[in-house]
């Protein structure tokens, strides 16, 4: 199969911390890779799901949960005014469904909020935020999910 989620998703006690922050039987919570903007999360079924509407009930209503959930736990460890939520699933080798949770910060620049946050996903690794702080953060937001 060519699709990251479904092998990423297939080992999960092989993940860091950044890519098994939390879930359940239906769903595995992620930091975004290539983002410059720490605690860019994706939430993700753990199976193979192409569209919303291919979603289990079971799943669907999980869904609503891990969101609300997500944007408490953001808002603790990165004291962000928001979340915004997002789903497209349209990239090469990125059909698997997920959704976007970011945070967004009291003082984020006009020109990065909105849809325009996405201009902060996609960055080289010099830009984007470092394997180590998003261990340090998924480390802190399973902390607050599990005490929230």
């Amino acid at each position: 199969m060519d699709c990251y989620t479904c092998v990423r998703t297939g080992d999960p006690e092989g993940l860091p911390p950044r890519e098994s922050i939390a879930g359940d039987e239906h769903w595995r919570v992620a930091h975004a890779f290539g983002s410059a903007l720490p605690g860019w999360l994706v939430l993700l079924p753990r199976r193979h799901v192409t569209a919303v509407a291919e979603l289990t009930d079971a799943e669907a209503a999980g869904l609503g949960t891990w969101q609300v959930r997500l944007s408490r736990a953001l808002a603790e460890v990165t004291g962000c005014a928001k979340t915004y939520v997002a789903q497209f699933a349209e990239a090469e080798g990125f059909a698997h469904v997920h959704f976007h949770v970011v945070p967004r910060s009291p003082d984020q620049p006009e020109e990065l909020r909105g849809p325009r946050v996405f201009g902060l996903l996609g960055k080289d690794a010099a830009a984007a935020v470092g394997p180590e702080e998003m261990d340090r953060l998924a480390v802190r937001l399973r902390a607050a999910l599990a005490a929230g």
